[in-house]
């Protein structure tokens, strides 16, 4: 038994973090403090206004327990790796965990390429962002690629200079193949300088070469090449055009505000690099109740910049925050060099907060609309079929559907619905066992009895505690089972459910002569359905993915039986040569053109199996 009176008394007067369990033992609270007994003592006296997350919080402390640090900010440090290694469940969190993408230009290579990270790591290369568009990025690195003739393979240059044919790049003039020597190191450096003043900003010179080059090429009637330019020069003006804010101290900084509201909060940062708005991004903020924008906002920074590998020179917030000495040295330590954090009051700076703010502001009352929206096509929905069947609830629904072609390779799909969205990790398929031949209600009975016999059993392994419920996904079963059609489906539903003792209501979704949902058939009766409503629409939903579902099984497994049945037939060909014949090879034609030599390359075929399928080929 945890003794909170005598640990308390432990405590230290000494800066360090402190971690709150529950009774299952979870981490539920992680936090730092200058003097651990003053801080740790505060949670157990009777405090006014430290707001109903913290007092939920204290209610379910069954121990804690505290580490020493040598400072303030090594506790600080701590605080973030012990938060992000567990996420409890009382911590403001960062609810979206987003890896930027940069431009990678390896300079440290003697023929550098350009390249798309998601890392900034400490080697030798140069990195420029981090961007907040992964396919602006690509569309970026596309760019300089065909502007400067650069390579984009992966050969080690110039070991490999001349060992294979020059690719595709080079035959359509958007590499100078320095695999091959056509350039000097010299020359391709030159190059990669000329990105590098690019990726920089420097855009007019590069704009004054291309216009020169242009009318160059014009002037030989050389209309193809001057055509090249000419679009060149267009898309590098169009990315010249769209820096349009800019900032005259031409320095990087981030911009951060937030709107809060209740329950939720969402934190806006604008990204400027050398003085100019690259972007922006949203972040939602959760266990947000009770806390103020200044809290809220520290947490925030502490999270956002623990994770992400570059930090601007600046930090410009909307309010000051309780330890913003602590965080500067926090952050001046992890970049390398001197880091403010400042809250601008008068002039631009402070209009570029402000509109962070308005941006924070619109994100939550839209996506507080969409999630309106979206409950309406869920949960609102879900409602509506539960009303019209004069159910109290539905919470679960699984629909069952049957494809063939004249009775070749029956199969049969289940996808289940929770709250009214689709949950696609308990989707299962089954490939008919006991049916030959077109019988969708011999098919049905047998998938029914499959998956609920499944079930049954996996709920005595839970019984006996055999299986983790995680693990058990035919555990649960519906709150409502699905049928792909009238009277006859329903009926052959009922029939299993009644030899297996289970009670469980069963719709049909009946269909019209255009096979679109008509109706619901249900109690021996049809039931019509506003085609209007939210309701009807996810009932066609529902039926329309379990067909998919059904046909793309049933697809996958005729085109598993074609290439099978021609390799199969080959003697000595099991599975894993099989699987090497269709790996080595891109198609049968291939495997029938090769060689006894050509077959025997694949380690997994002998001389005497490659004889017996270029024979078989042959004959």
């Amino acid at each position: 038994m945890f003794d909170f009176r005598e640990e308390l008394r432990k405590l230290p007067d000494k800066p360090g973090v402190y971690i709150m369990h529950d009774e299952q033992d979870t981490i539920i609270y992680v936090g730092k403090a200058i003097n651990l007994h003053n801080r740790v003592y505060s949670y157990f006296r009777k405090i006014t206004n430290r707001g109903p997350q913290i007092e939920k919080m204290v209610t379910h402390i069954s121990r804690f327990e505290y580490i020493v640090t040598d400072s303030e900010l090594e506790a600080l440090v701590l605080e973030n790796n012990l938060i992000k290694e567990h996420r409890p469940k009382y911590n403001t969190m960062l609810k979206d965990d987003k890896t930027y993408p940069y431009i990678k230009v390896t300079v440290g290579e003697p023929y550098p390429r350009v390249l798309f990270s998601r890392e900034m790591k400490k080697d030798k290369s140069k990195y420029f962002g981090p961007f907040t568009s992964a396919g602006a990025v690509k569309d970026t690195i596309e760019l300089i690629n065909k502007l400067y003739r650069l390579r984009t393979c992966n050969r080690s240059l110039p070991r490999d200079i001349g060992l294979d044919r020059p690719c595709l790049n080079h035959h359509i003039k958007q590499c100078d193949a320095p695999c091959q020597g056509y350039i000097s190191q010299e020359d391709y450096r030159k190059q990669i300088d000329q990105a590098l003043a690019f990726l920089n900003g420097n855009y007019g010179l590069i704009l004054k070469e291309l216009e020169q080059k242009t009318q160059a090429a014009a002037e030989t009637m050389d209309y193809e090449e001057a055509a090249r330019y000419r679009d060149l020069y267009n898309s590098v003006k169009a990315v010249s055009q769209r820096q349009k804010i800019t900032d005259s101290g031409g320095e990087d900084k981030d911009i951060v505000a937030l709107c809060k509201d209740g329950q939720d909060a969402v934190v806006q940062v604008f990204f400027v690099r050398a003085g100019k708005l690259i972007g922006r991004e949203h972040y939602y903020m959760t266990h947000v109740s009770g806390n103020s924008t200044e809290q809220i906002l520290q947490d925030f920074i502490k999270q956002f910049y623990s994770g992400t590998p570059f930090i601007p020179r600046e930090l410009m917030l909307q309010e000051e925050v309780e330890d913003m000495e602590l965080l500067e040295k926090w952050l001046t330590q992890k970049k390398g060099s001197r880091v403010y954090i400042r809250v601008p009051k008068i002039g631009n700076k402070e209009k570029l907060v402000e509109l962070a703010a308005q941006n924070a502001s619109l994100v939550l009352h839209q996506d507080r609309e969409r999630i309106k929206r979206e409950e309406g096509r869920t949960i609102g929905a879900v409602k509506e079929i539960a009303e019209l069947l004069d159910m109290d609830h539905i919470t679960r629904m699984e629909a069952f559907d049957i494809s063939n072609i004249s009775g070749f390779a029956n199969v049969g799909s289940m996808v289940v619905f929770e709250k009214g969205k689709a949950k696609r990790s308990d989707y299962r398929k089954f490939r008919i066992k006991t049916v030959s031949g077109p019988d969708d209600y011999a098919c049905m009975k047998e998938v029914l009895t499959r998956r609920f016999l499944h079930g049954m059993e996996e709920q005595k392994q839970l019984e006996n505690q055999e299986l983790d419920q995680e693990f058990g996904s035919f555990t649960r079963f519906p709150d409502l089972l699905l049928m792909d059609g009238g009277r006859g489906q329903v009926n052959i539903a009922l029939e299993v459910l009644a030899e297996l003792h289970i009670d469980m209501p069963v719709c049909g979704m009946v269909k019209d002569d255009n096979h679109r949902t008509r109706g619901l058939y249900y109690n021996n009766v049809e039931i019509p359905i506003d085609h209007r409503s939210e309701g009807f629409k996810l009932i066609t939903r529902i039926q329309d993915e379990a067909h998919r579902f059904a046909i793309e099984y049933h697809r996958s497994l005729r085109s598993k039986s074609q290439v099978k049945s021609v390799l199969d037939d080959i003697p000595g060909i099991g599975p894993a040569r099989r699987k090497a014949l269709q790996t080595g090879f891109a198609s049968i034609d291939e495997i029938k053109e090769a060689s006894v030599e050509d077959l025997m390359k694949l380690p997994e075929i002998p001389r005497n199996c490659a004889e017996e399928i270029y024979a078989f080929f042959h004959q």
